[in-house]
């Protein structure tokens, strides 16, 4: 398939990476020659300069033989403006515009057709509805929702105190008594497929498969109380913040927004009534700490510097806040990011190139094609829902009479809305929806991909 990817800044040099290692012919548009330039050393992409906007540099990169474009540049009007001269071009041309103004939302919904827009991408819009989610299950550090949010797969960290500390997986059900599948391990950087002898230890980030309402079951018999988040204090006050507070706050949660910049204070206050904006450095303690943050339930690092976010979360952790989440635009450190104890990190990049990636695959594969795709334990692993049709191999038959390819593993089987932690005697169905998870870099377009 070809793909061009209109902008190569965050969002677009992680799918450029990750498109290309798949196999599929990227072309890359930028203005900045030295950014085009580094990716053309680092990628099996081609490239061209200029404005993604133009024609001719749209037939440049050969659009009229282009199955998708992705335009991923910093400014909303240029990938409307973008996308709709692309399907002018070729009108067969599918699209994906990153769209982050709140501003545009109802507009884009009504003129998608003008536009020739197939799907928007609103990276801080994802972040937002990722962190309300973790502030449900302060103990999660990141939670994925499959089978239309009927399935979770949800990433703890084994603490000193934790129950599950030394603990093998086949002693796991006598201690959260209820069906659950730890579906992989990430200790020490490097990610382990477990089998039930597996011991876990201090230090662990497990990524556990259940279905939604054995979380609950599954954290109580841990010992661990979730209480309700009264109390947030957001550091920094763009838009991840502006999309977060109108979904808390519907929530009846208290919410309070330390921004530096003056002027955007000014605007928060116009645009959230009734919402605590404070004029301020979050970065200093004495200002922290008059604003309460010893009595908050969670405290959230959105401003746009990682350094400045980490170090605000690590002095939150000090303080004793119950929870802490990161948001970070870079994941290449997160061996290091780890060793820091920052809590939950959300990446916004991350989350858009998920459903980006995702819808890749599913144009790509048509039959058979993956329903979603997440990335876990920081890209060293894939969880992809898929559903089985006539076309699925081995359907009817029990798990332990298949081969599976190396590294694949069947997390969950949903059938006729009943879900299922499977075992060797479970199959799966035409229609079923299957949850598979992959460690290592091979890209599962198909439900069939992974058998032997």
């Amino acid at each position: 398939m070809n793909i061009i990817i209109a902008g190569d800044g965050k969002v677009g040099g992680s799918l450029a990476r990750k498109l290309s290692a798949e196999g599929y012919n990227i072309t890359l548009i930028d203005s900045n020659v030295k950014v085009l330039d580094a990716s053309l050393e680092r990628y099996d992409v081609m490239v061209v300069h200029g404005n993604c906007t133009l024609m001719s540099v749209l037939a440049k990169a050969d659009v009229e033989n282009t199955q998708l474009l992705i335009a991923a540049t910093s400014a909303d009007e240029i990938n409307l403006l973008c996308c709709m001269t692309a399907h002018k071009m070729n009108p067969n041309l599918h699209t994906i515009a990153r769209i982050r103004n709140p501003e545009y939302s109802e507009q884009i919904y009504a003129m998608r057709d003008d536009f020739g827009l197939s799907i928007t991408v609103n990276p801080e819009k994802q972040a937002a509805v990722e962190i309300e989610r973790l502030l449900k299950y302060p103990e999660f550090l990141r939670r994925d929702t499959f089978a239309k949010g009927r399935v979770e797969l949800v990433e703890l960290r084994i603490n000193s105190d934790s129950v599950l500390k030394d603990v093998s997986l086949n002693e796991l059900y006598g201690i959260v008594k209820c069906q659950v599948l730890v579906c992989a391990v990430r200790r020490n950087g490097r990610v382990e497929t477990p089998d039930g002898n597996f011991v876990l230890k201090e230090g662990d980030r497990i990524y556990v498969t259940a279905p939604s309402q054995n979380l609950t079951i599954m954290l109580k018999n841990m010992g661990i109380i979730t209480k309700k988040v009264k109390r947030v204090i957001l550091c920094g006050g763009g838009k991840v913040s502006y999309y977060l507070t109108k979904i808390l706050r519907k929530s009846g949660v208290s919410v309070k927004i330390i921004e530096e910049n003056e002027q955007r204070a000014r605007q928060l206050a116009e645009l959230l009534p009734g919402v605590d904006i404070i004029h301020g450095d979050s970065s200093r303690r004495t200002l922290l700490e008059s604003q309460g943050i010893e009595d908050c339930d969670a405290l959230i690092t959105l401003t746009g510097m990682d350094e400045l976010n980490i170090i605000i979360s690590m002095y939150a952790q000090t303080c004793g806040v119950p929870q802490v989440i990161t948001k970070v635009g870079h994941t290449d450190s997160s061996s290091i990011q780890d060793s820091l104890h920052l809590g939950s990190i959300v990446c916004p990049k991350d989350l858009c190139c998920d459903t980006i990636v995702g819808y890749v695959r599913a144009l790509d594969a048509q039959t058979g094609a993956a329903i979603s795709v997440h990335n876990i334990a920081d890209g060293q692993a894939e969880a992809v829902e898929f559903r089985a049709d006539e076309h699925t191999k081995h359907c009817g038959v029990p798990l332990k009479d298949i081969q599976l390819k190396n590294n694949m593993l069947i997390a969950c089987i949903t059938h006729k809305g009943k879900i299922e932690i499977p075992n060797g005697d479970s199959c799966f169905e035409s229609g079923d929806t299957v949850i598979v998870v992959s460690k290592g870099d091979v890209a599962i377009h198909r439900l069939n991909d992974i058998f032997q």
